[in-house]
């Protein structure tokens, strides 16, 4: 039972956070592609990647802070049934170059949030 309140209060947060940096992303930068959503995946990836090592080089971290930062916080944080949502809609409004932008975009500069995640983190943790 602890670990479900662990993780549903690392949702709630993560919910939060997302909903704030995508509405401000929007509001700030006005663009047709859902960018809000984009810049939440690409963080929540490059925050999985470091955070995939940081518990790997620190093994005294607990099973429970894990559960709370990896299903709860950035699970809740990571949009990709938005993304799904948002680019069925631009699909269906007709506007199929927006659509794959934001779909290649998510995906591709996503992944490559997980590496540099990675990668920052064996730099911070190296010796």
């Amino acid at each position: 039972m602890t670990r479900l309140l662990l993780i549903g209060c690392g949702g709630f947060l993560g919910a939060i956070a997302r909903y704030g940096l995508t509405l401000w992303v929007q509001r700030r930068l006005e663009p047709t592609v859902p960018l809000g959503t984009m810049a939440v995946n690409v963080l929540g990836c490059l925050l999985l990647g470091f955070l995939m090592v940081w518990v790997e080089r620190r093994p005294s971290i607990g099973v429970e802070l894990q559960l709370f930062l990896k299903v709860g916080l950035l699970g809740a944080f990571t949009t990709f049934s938005t993304l799904g949502y948002e680019t069925v809609q631009l699909l269906g409004d007709g506007e199929w170059r927006d659509a794959l932008v934001s779909l290649g975009g998510n995906l591709v500069v996503g992944l490559g949030a997980v590496v540099l995640g990675a990668f920052l983190a064996r730099a911070c943790f190296a010796g």
